[in-house]
């Protein structure tokens, strides 16, 4: 398991508990969801979801790179099945970054969670279904089939991650600081740090080049700490 995951499936279980996980769903529902949706009122035995009648935002995790598929589908299939009253909202979470190639910085946006999705519902036997079988998710996040709910806090902390227009820079460099160049015609080389610029993202960064240290202008995103 990557860095990257591993720090996603921390803040995931920070949001919904820390012995929540990916739900372990008995042999015979896994049967009846993979039947047309119609049918399942006929056969309710296996889930005993608790039905508290509460609208909560839960997590449902997904194949990765087919998030925006499934909240695509999962809002056509609450539509034609008449779910309206029961799924609310599907987001996928994401934010703007500030990426830079070849020396030249460009705003875009990325997934906050990959690999999750997340739903506003009510809980029942039936609105359970709907999400669960709908193609490329792989279950709720919860204990056992229980889906846990998700707290308005973290759910308002989301979406105003996700409502920046303009993302901070994140600096975790000081002067003094030895650094990697990793983009640009200095791509490779490296030096000391010797002046820093919090307000615009920049560096100035001292490097050996024949035989004798030249500063160099640099956005920090062009380096990394040795």
């Amino acid at each position: 398991m990557t860095k990257a995951k591993e720090k996603i499936e921390e803040e995931i279980k920070d949001l919904v508990g820390d012995k929540a996980e990916l739900e372990e769903v008995p042999t015979e529902a896994k049967e009846i969801a993979e039947k047309p949706v119609k049918t399942i009122s006929k056969d309710k035995r296996f889930l005993t979801l608790k039905q508290t009648g509460e609208q909560n935002w839960y997590v449902i995790h997904t194949y990765s790179g087919y998030e925006e598929q499934v909240a695509e589908s999962l809002n056509q299939r609450i539509e034609s099945m008449n779910m309206q009253d029961k799924v609310f909202d599907i987001i996928v979470p994401k934010e703007k970054q500030i990426e830079i190639k070849n020396g030249k910085r460009k705003i875009i946006e990325r997934k906050i969670f990959p690999g999750y999705v997340f739903v506003n519902m009510i809980v029942t036997d039936d609105s359970w279904y709907v999400v669960r079988n709908t193609p490329n998710v792989t279950g709720f996040i919860g204990f056992g089939v229980r889906p846990t709910p998700v707290s308005k806090e973290e759910i308002d902390r989301i979406k105003k991650r996700m409502g920046v227009e303009e993302p901070k820079y994140q600096i975790d460099l000081r002067v003094q600081d030895l650094v990697k160049i990793t983009d640009g015609a200095l791509k490779g080389f490296e030096g000391k740090i010797e002046e820093v610029d919090q307000g615009k993202g920049k560096l100035k960064v001292l490097v050996n080049m024949f035989g004798r240290e030249t500063p160099v202008n640099l956005d920090f995103l062009q380096v990394k700490k040795v």
